[in-house]
């Protein structure tokens, strides 16, 4: 079968791997020059920098697509363990270094709060039994609306009908603490206090896989996966943009797809790791969107945006681990501003990225590269980010160097940022959001647009908008499930 995957992020490249293994004839077409979508890479001075999603849980999942392919991961790539995974840190200075360590973890516990001890053992043990739960539903469709009812009673059980923040504030009571075991649905769009608790089993997945960095930055995992991809015969065009997904409107499924300059190619499937909203927004006709009308995709509620800076600076600072997240004075107001209000708080909590503490080549001799995101409303907030984005850069860096990074804007050799309208008009991401749709309870599972397309029989999505959501095990995961999907209809 000739299938067409549009987009070449990491749930492209996984579904088209998979579909490149079981010798389908499959082409991945990529509008930007280089491949990986979020994760493209930056290279400039010296210094390489990953442009996007950095914390790698759940290393199995790229395993299984190098054996899948009959290959060792190892012979393409090299994945070392972290420790700690991140420090969290906070305005007063006090530190929670989280890990793996459970000794260890009960030891900070005890430090923060002797009170929470034996709430963090309750909290561990429930978090466990949403992830025996949850890990499985990441790797299933939720087509039918019978898929849902089958598995509610579990969910309700798990009380995954409350927030990730109100799962956690039941068990701890020191404000820190919560938020050290709360802030994870921000690096998958989420709000922690709307995001639904299902993602507190984040928590267990890092204790029971670790969080790992691929030798070489993420865009080394890219290439991987492309060499998988090409040493299976598939095809990768670059530089290409797909304009529309061409409808037969007698049968009304999707026949191939126009590039720029009205080139066709014809597929028997379709797969898009673009956008949900921005693929059936602008490259799908209306007429054939019963369900995904313009008014349902604008009705949905999509997350937050980034600003992205990324520098260079010509001195180490060893002091500062491979993640790190940076707490600020406000948490729940400061979520609010930018959920809610859409507006930019003058306080942050970022979250600061250091690749060199553990591959010393992703910068020259002597020099460090990093990243620091924030996140920001997207574009639904009224933000002029052409005259914002430099004044914002500016305020961040005399941030960090004051309580992190002494003397930080005197060594800062290279930079380039990303913003929001990097988002919408390069990553076609629908309101510049950086996760597409917003993982709430109302927008998960069968609620989220279908991995098969409700609209178009053989469209297919993978990626961030799509079942099971954002971050790498989830993306991972749609190709999956996608492709599971397609071998099924076939033998059927």
């Amino acid at each position: 079968m000739k299938i067409i995957v549009i987009g070449s992020g990491f749930g492209g490249l996984s579904v088209a791997i998979r579909l490149a293994a079981t010798s389908h004839q499959v082409t991945l077409i990529e509008k930007r020059d280089q491949p990986g979508g979020r994760a493209y890479v930056y290279q400039q001075d010296g210094f390489t920098f990953d442009g996007g999603p950095t914390i790698i849980t759940v290393p199995y999942l790229i395993d299984e697509l190098f054996s899948l392919a009959g290959k060792d991961r190892k012979d393409y790539l090299n994945l070392v363990p972290l420790d700690p995974f991140y420090n969290v840190r906070f305005p007063n200075g006090e530190v929670f270094h989280y890990n793996n360590d459970a000794d260890g973890l009960i030891e900070q516990i005890r430090e923060f709060n002797p009170d929470d001890v034996k709430g963090y053992y309750k909290l561990k043990e429930a978090s466990d039994k949403i992830f025996k739960a949850g890990l499985p539903l990441m790797a299933q469709p939720f087509h039918q609306f019978w898929d849902m009812v089958k598995v509610a009673p579990d969910l309700i059980r798990l009380q995954t009908y409350k927030s990730v923040a109100g799962f956690v504030n039941q068990y701890l009571k020191d404000e820190k603490l919560r938020q050290v075991f709360s802030f994870h649905p921000l690096l998958i769009g989420g709000n922690p206090f709307e995001t639904t608790s299902i993602y507190a089993m984040i928590h267990k997945l890092e204790q029971e896989f670790g969080i790992w960095f691929p030798l070489g930055g993420t865009g080394a995992l890219v290439k991987a996966f492309v060499k998988l991809f090409q040493n299976n015969d598939g095809k990768l065009l670059l530089n290409r943009e797909v304009k529309q997904i061409a409808i037969d409107s007698s049968t009304r499924r999707a026949k191939g797809v126009y590039l720029d300059h009205s080139e066709f190619l014809d597929a028997d499937i379709v797969v898009s790791n673009a956008d949900v909203a921005f693929t059936y927004l602008n490259l799908i006709p209306a007429q054939y969107r019963k369900k995904w009308s313009d008014r349902s995709l604008k009705k949905l509620r999509y997350s937050m945006s980034l600003f992205v800076f990324y520098f260079g600076t010509d001195i180490q600072y060893p002091q500062m681990a491979h993640h790190e997240v940076l707490l600020g004075q406000r948490y729940r107001p400061w979520i609010e501003d930018i959920f809610k209000q859409k507006i930019l708080p003058d306080d942050f909590c970022l979250y600061l990225h250091h690749p060199t503490i553990t591959d010393p080549t992703l910068a020259p001799v002597g020099c460090d590269s990093w990243y620091v995101l924030a996140p920001v409303p997207n574009l639904q907030g009224q933000i002029n980010w052409k005259r914002k984005a430099q004044e914002y850069r500016n305020r961040i860096v005399d941030y960090l160097e004051k309580h992190y990074l002494p003397n930080l804007s005197q060594h800062i050799v290279t930079e380039h940022y990303i913003d929001p309208p990097h988002f919408q008009n390069t990553l076609n991401s629908y309101n510049g959001s950086a996760f597409s749709v917003e993982p709430t309870l109302t927008q998960s599972a069968w609620f989220r647009p279908h991995n098969q397309s409700e609209d178009i029989e053989n469209l297919y999505f993978v990626g961030a908008g799509t079942h099971p959501g954002a971050g790498l095990p989830g993306v991972l995961n749609s190709g999956k499930i996608v492709a599971h999907l397609i071998e099924e209809k076939e033998h059927h």
